[in-house]
Formats: structure tokens, sequence, C-alpha cells
């Protein structure tokens, strides 16, 4: 990757770590050239230049041997066996009578249309709106799945308590706010760039690592609160206090009874702007458990001292203080505890909806966050009418997989497990997305088929009956954009597609062709069709504005074309606070939410009606007496590309690389370089040590994204790669939100002392010839 001024042949495409445009090179890869007007362009980059053609490729249908032979049905160790290919014309037709068969023997409700929507910043190629399309015009509807891995508590909680998930985690205070107004962010989770690297749609440019200095410069400081010191970068200056993993509420319950005890909560506000102070109040106080929660309360739970807990609550209330909560604290048990409590400690400090202050939900966690959002349409693919209405929060595939016909709890409703039959997945890895991957393996051996579209031999594909050669973003032609970027990107082809791979709506609609409904899929439209059609109402609302508003051909020669900006009004907490009664939020009460009747109402005792320290179920033992923070990885987006060389870069002697304190390392006996075996009860993995003073004692980071490779030593499977999945825990979040709970869990180390395992997760899986061809 390189910031020369690109050649006249390079042709625009856009990531959703970054804009770029590229040329083919004499190696068979790409050069890569980062947007011009980006001014801190993501590394993630560099995995495309040598990823087209690499041996992981998918280049044929292939179907398992086990299915194709046996036919559809449960069966165990799905992964473990043979494939063999088939011609495109066979593999359709094949999938097209399963699909018929499951939707008149069972219905469209025996079918999930599983996707995450991560495979191209593209908005016609986005495989999540083409599976679920296809899936809505042949079989009427499909099973969905709600929520986020990343966002599942927040997205459940923040209507109760203080508005939209989308107005509080993008629409809120800007980075542009922070530079000339803030004085103090306090960044629970802290704001590690590798996060901000990353945008659905696309980013072209990266602001934030330039905001963060220039607010430094100005004098604002930041404070992250995190066990790891990397979760914030170093130009900014932050000050670490290094907290325990999934003590953050304690931390803030801590510094809010400091705020009520030392006369410095702002009671005009909480009483103007929200409900449930007094409930609040005499929690913090204990005047119904005799436990008020002090400083030295928390510092008990925290390891934070109560003398600096103190302080930071004297600091936040003497001028204007950003409170911010990442994902991260909300993927863990009892995740909606430090959201809430997040929203009650900026509520008390009086300045919510005022210029860079408050509160703000997943700022820096994404390259969404911070900005302000376009003022016009951008492309979107309508996805047709789901005529079923089963759904499961995202993370809870394996409890529907083993558990058809339980009821659960989500959100106030009771809901039942649907009974699968069949698994569609297109454009997302949920063997990099899902815990406890052991058990994800066992619940995918209970449907009938599953049916797999990738471009690369993930996990996924290997456990799949049916797997599909999908291309890649590289090889099509598209339009990128983001609601919150102002550059819409014509989206060029580089290269040819890999072997026999076809896009996902031309596998789609070769299969609606089969089942009859091809005119409904496509609306008669090629895709050339469809990316005009897509186009056309941003360029209306910019003729509308009086601004440039080219043709479509006249986009894709110029590559780009600039979308204007809302006014910067500060969204819906700006109105809120200036006037209550006008513009009131969206919560039951109109108000922010400190105590929630409605919550309260659930009876969930897991998720009461106000922010609550709540006992763990997973804490360290003697047996598992480490933290392993699970994070997303600085090399990639997720699992993606992690077989190109930018992602290969990052590990060592082939693996994933676990950081561990020095003292944790030396009383185990590991140095650095040390292959080690990271298990408890759930799995193990392999990974690499490498010693480090950013990571605080008692605590192992080991990112996610390694792709799986389950090897079974001496009665045990481990996944020899390094993939955290391996040991997870795959419970709820609470029965309010049942969001993901990968980001901690509890494990122990030691150092491996047997014959190394060759990792093989890149390696095509074993290909026979067809049934029958002896």
């Amino acid at each position: 990757m390189t910031r020369q001024t690109e050649t006249s042949a390079a042709l625009p495409h856009s990531a959703h770590w970054g804009a770029f445009s590229a040329t083919p090179n004499a190696k068979g890869g790409l050069d890569i050239f980062p947007h011009p007007e980006d001014p801190d362009p993501s590394p993630i980059l560099g995995n495309f230049a040598d990823a087209l053609t690499h041996r992981a490729r998918i280049a044929k249908p292939m179907v398992s041997r086990a299915w194709l032979e046996a036919g559809p049905g449960p069966r165990e160790r799905r992964g473990d066996g043979e494939f063999v290919a088939l011609s495109w014309d066979e593999a359709l037709d094949r999938l097209a009578g399963e699909l018929t068969r499951v939707r008149d023997a069972h219905g469209p409700a025996a079918v999930f249309g599983g996707s995450y929507g991560w495979a191209s910043a593209g908005r016609f190629h986005h495989a999540q709106s083409q599976v679920h399309r296809f899936l809505n015009t042949a079989l009427g509807g499909y099973v969905r799945s709600v929520g986020s891995y990343s966002a599942g508590a927040a997205q459940a909680l923040l209507p109760h308590v203080i508005g939209a998930f989308e107005d509080i985690s993008r629409h809120n205070v800007t980075w542009d706010q922070i530079v000339d107004h803030t004085d103090l962010v306090l960044a629970f989770g802290g704001m590690a760039l590798k996060n901000s690297n990353i945008a659905s749609g696309g980013v072209s440019r990266h602001i934030e690592r330039g905001a963060m200095e220039r607010a430094a410069a100005r004098g604002a400081r930041f404070v992250n609160l995190s066990p790891m010191r990397t979760d914030f970068p170093s130009s900014a200056g932050a000050e670490w206090i290094s907290v325990k993993p999934g003590t953050d509420t304690a931390v803030m319950l801590g510094m809010m009874h400091a705020l009520d005890a030392d006369g410095l909560a702002d009671l005009k506000f909480l009483e103007s702007h929200c409900v449930g102070w007094d409930r609040l109040a005499a929690y913090l106080r204990g005047e119904a458990d005799g436990q008020p929660r002090t400083p030295a309360w928390a510092a008990g739970i925290s390891g934070v001292e109560a003398s600096v807990i103190a302080d930071l609550a004297h600091r936040a209330a003497s001028g204007r203080t950003l409170v911010t909560v990442a994902h991260a604290l909300q993927r863990a048990e009892h995740g909606e505890q430090p959201v809430w409590a997040g929203v009650a400690l900026a509520a008390m400090l009086g300045r919510i909806g005022a210029p860079g202050c408050g509160f703000h939900y997943a700022l820096g966690a994404m390259g969404h966050t911070g900005r302000t959002p376009v003022a016009t349409p951008i492309p979107t693919m309508p996805q047709g009418k789901n005529g079923v209405a089963a759904l499961i929060p995202c993370a809870r595939i394996s409890d529907m997989l083993l558990h058809p016909g339980e009821r659960f709890d989500f959100n106030g409703a009771t809901l039942t497990y649907p009974d699968i039959r069949l698994v569609y997945w297109a454009g997302g890895n949920p063997f990099h997305h899902h815990q406890d991957l052991t058990r994800l393996r066992r619940a995918l051996s209970r449907c009938d088929t599953f049916v797999v579209h990738d471009f690369a031999w993930t996990a996924s594909a290997r456990h799949a009956d049916i797997v599909l050669p999908a291309t890649m973003t590289l090889e099509r032609e598209d339009i990128g954009a983001a609601g919150t970027d102002p550059l819409m990107i014509a989206m060029r082809p580089l290269s040819r597609p890999y072997g026999e791979a076809r896009d996902d709506h031309e596998i789609f609609r070769a299969l609606a062709a089969r089942m009859g409904v091809e005119e409904a899929f496509t609306e008669g439209r090629s895709p050339e069709a469809w990316l005009r059609h897509l186009y056309e109402p941003t360029r209306q609302a910019l003729a509308a504005e009086g601004l440039p508003a080219p043709d479509f051909d006249s986009f894709r020669a110029a590559g780009e074309v600039r979308l204007p900006r809302r006014a910067n009004d500060g969204g819906i907490l700006r109105a809120f606070r200036a006037d209550p009664a006008a513009a009131p939020l969206k919560t039951p009460s109109g108000r922010i939410e400190l105590y929630s009747e409605t919550i309260a109402d659930f009876g969930y005792s897991d998720c009461p009606g106000h922010p609550a320290w709540l006992d763990r179920e997973e804490a360290p033992s003697p047996e598992a007496p480490l933290w392993l923070v699970s994070n997303q990885p600085a090399t990639r987006l997720h699992s993606q590309l992690d077989y190109a060389a930018h992602s290969q870069a990052s590990k060592s002697r082939g693996r994933e690389v676990m950081r561990i304190n020095p003292q944790d390392a030396a009383a185990r006996g590991v140095e650095d370089g040390d292959i080690v075996r990271i298990f408890n009860a759930r799995g193990a993995c392999l990974a690499a040590a490498q010693l480090t003073e950013d990571i605080a004692p008692g605590v192992i980071n080991l990112p996610t994204g390694a792709w799986y490779d389950p090897v079974d030593i001496g009665g045990e499977t481990i996944c020899v790669h390094g993939n955290p999945n391996a040991v997870t825990r795959d419970r709820g979040t609470s029965r309010l939100a049942q969001g993901s709970t990968g980001q901690l869990c509890c494990v122990e180390c030691e150092k491996w002392t047997g014959p190394t395992p060759t990792v093989s997760a890149f390696e095509p899986p074993d290909a026979g010839p067809a049934a029958g061809d002896g």
C-alpha cells in the first residue's frame, strides 16, 4: 500500500475499512492506493494486495460427500468429511430441490436466513440483503435474527432508557465538538483506533487520531479505563486506569455515590430531564440492603483505588465531560449494566445534550460514530416482505438449533425457538462471530442442510453441506456508500472472478429461476439496471438540493460523488436538553430513565429496573484464574482475509498472538514467543505468547478472527490456530437482550510442550471423485 498518486489506470473501489484505488501488478496481485483525502488510511487495505488468487479461494461448487450420498438430515461431526465438486447446474438443481422440499414439508419457518452484512461495502452486492430478498421471494420468508454480536445488549436497552440506538451511537456528539468543547473524556473500554478503522459501507476519511490529537493540544484530557493500555492511541496522551475486566459498572456506581455524597450531582437536570433518580439514589446509598456503593466498595470489586474513583468523579463534575462506553463492555455477562450506568453517570453530571458533553454509546467503536450524517438517501437493496414472524437474538443460534420448541425470554416477550431444518448463510462466518465453537459444531449437526456462499474456505464453508463459490468484492461492480460518509464510491471490478465463482445475486437469480420466481426476484432488472435504479434516489435528492447530480454514467466515470451533510445540530439529545417538553425522548416517559418501570415489570433478576452491580456466573477460579479478553483484531475486519499478507504478518509461528503480563507469564514458565495452550472446561486453543506490561496482571488478550482450525489431540479438540471462541461462553447477557458475552471469559494458560501441530486453516479440504465415479 502506498500514498503515492495512483496511475490513470487505477480503478476506484471501497471497503469497510477505506476507499481506495488499485491496479494489477506483475506479481498477480494489486497495488493499492488509499483515497487521497484520507488523512490516516487503514493498514488493513494491505490485505487486498495478495488476496485474489490465494489457495484458500473456492473455485467450484462443492457438496459434502455425506450429504450427496445419504441425503439431507442431521449428522455428527459436520466439517470432517470429504467434498465433491459439482457443476453449477447440478449444484443449483440439488439446492433448489432441497429448498422446495423444506418449504413444502415444513414451511418457511424451518429455514434460518443467516448473514451478517459485512461481506462487501457495496450496496447492491450486500449479501445480507440478497439472501433475505431471495428467501422472502422464493419461500415466503425465513426465521430472522435481530440485533448484532457487537451491540446486542445496548440495542435492546437504550430505547428503554434514553432513545433509539442509532440516535445515541451515531447521531450524537461529534469529533468536531470534542476538538472544540470537551474538557474530559471518560472512555470506559477505551477508544482503540483499530475499531474506528471500520465502518459498514465504507469510510473515505479516518479522522479519529487527528481529532484526539487536536483536542489534546487544546487541553482536553482522555482517560482510558480498561485492562489494556493499548485501547487508546499513544498520541492522545490518555491516562490509563487499569480496571478489572467486567467491573466498569462498579466504578461508575462508585463515582455516582461520590457525586451524590459530595453534593456534586446536578439535581436540577435530574429533576427536569430524568425520571427515577429517587430510586437510583436509594440504591447508591444502600437504603434497602445496607450496602452503599461507595468508592471504597467499588475499589474492592474493580481494583481501582477508592481515591482514584472519587477523584474521577470530582474531575468529571468540574468541567465539560463526556462519558463513553465501548461495545466491549456490553459484550459480557450483564452487559446492559455498564451502558445504563454510563447514561446515569452522565445524567448526574447534567451535561447530556451539551456540545461535546454528556453520554455517547460506542464513540470510536466504529468509523460511523462521532460524525454528522449525510443529508441524502444512500442506495439500499430492498429485501421484500418476510412472512415469518419467528425470530431470535442473533447470538442465540446454537440455542435455537439445539432446543427447538423451547421457550425463552427476550425484551419483555416470551418466544419459542423454531425447528430449523435448513440454514442458509451468505456473507458471513458464524465460526468467527459465535461463541463456544464446540457447541456450535454440535448445534449445526442438528439441521438437515447447511448452505454457505463464500469466496474462501472458512470454517463455516468447511462445515457446510453445500458450498457455492461467491466472488469477493474486488471482483464486483457496485456502489459503496455509508450514511455517515460524504463520498459515494463507484466501485469498479479489479479482477475477473476466481475460478467459477459467481456473485450472490447471480446465484440467487439462478435458484429463483429454478423455483419459478425469477421475475419477482430480479424485477426484470439486470445487475447493471439495478445499480442505475439504486443510484437514482441519491441523484434526485442531490438535484433537489441544487447540488451537482451527475447521471449514473458520469458518476461511474468520475469514480465518486460528494454527498451533503446534515446540519450539526446535536441530534435528539441537543433538542431534548433545550426543551424536554417540546422534544421528548422516545422512552416511555419521554425522559432519561434512571429507573425503568417497563424493565422492572419484566421481572428479570438479571436486569433490574435501574443500573446495578450483579454477581457473575463466570468469574476467576483455581481452574480458570485468568480473564481472557477476546477483542476485535487490528489487522483485519473480523475474520475476513485472515490468509492475506497484512493479517499474516501479525502472527507468530503461524498462530494468533496472545498478550500476557510478565508476572502471569513467569508464574507459568512462559517466555516471549512460546506456544501456549489456553483452556477451560469448554475447550482449548493454541497461540503464541507475547509478554507486555500493556496488559494488566490477571488478564490475557487473544483477538478474534483467526480461522478456526480444530484438531483432535490426546482426546481433546484444540483450535491450533488461536481462535478464542474455542473457549468463550455462549450465554446471553441477560433475559432482556440475550446479547453476546464473547468479550470476556475465564481460562488458564500453560506452555505447550508437545509436538507443535501444523496450521491448516487455509488449506482447501479434501475433495474426491463424485459419487459413483469409483
